[in-house]
């Protein structure tokens, strides 16, 4: 069975149960938690894979993964997802249930590089810019990267706007060969 439909499947589902226990907000924090960890701790991926590691260890693993401390409906359907003994597609789950939360809440990722911090006031007028484009609530995330060297780099949904020094010398650099 392909990995992309199971995960949708138990994603979808989970979304129905927690709309309808009224949870989904902190069914989606944890889940974002875990996919989080699963960035970050590389060893994730080859515990949740391993079969000499006990489901007890994994659901303990993936509790700690989620912050030590997840909602009464995550710690049940990490026990669900366990025992259809699916954990290596927990982390596919997990960021199946982000897609879905926020189609469902119509919550747009944005992201806003720069060379140099910014100050709150113009990372709140491009978060404003972007929920007025997309009619929607935006997760904007800003994030200083040196190598761009000036200007900035707007990214949401499919949109990448980028006005960097480093992308004018480029266009520039390929214009002359």
């Amino acid at each position: 069975m392909d990995l992309g439909l199971i995960s949708v499947r138990y994603a979808r589902a989970l979304l129905k149960c927690s709309l309808e226990q009224k949870v989904e907000d902190a069914v989606y924090a944890d889940m974002l938690t875990l996919a989080d960890s699963f960035a970050k701790v590389q060893q994730l991926h080859s515990a949740m894979d391993n079969p000499m590691m006990s489901s007890e260890d994994k659901e303990k693993l993936a509790m700690t993964a989620m912050g030590g401390n997840p909602c009464d409906l995550s710690r049940k359907f990490v026990a669900l997802v366990l025992s259809k003994d699916r954990a290596k597609h927990l982390l596919f789950m997990a960021n199946s249930y982000i897609t879905l939360y926020r189609k469902h809440k119509n919550i747009t990722s944005g992201k806003l590089i720069t060379a140099t911090p910014v100050s709150k006031q113009t990372e709140e007028k491009m978060k404003q810019m972007v929920e007025h484009k997309t009619n929607g609530t935006v997760e904007f995330e800003t994030v200083v990267d040196p190598e761009i060297i000036g200007g900035f780099i707007l990214e949401y949904d499919t949109y990448r706007m980028d006005s960097s020094i480093l992308n004018s010398l480029r266009t520039i650099s390929a214009q002359l060969k």
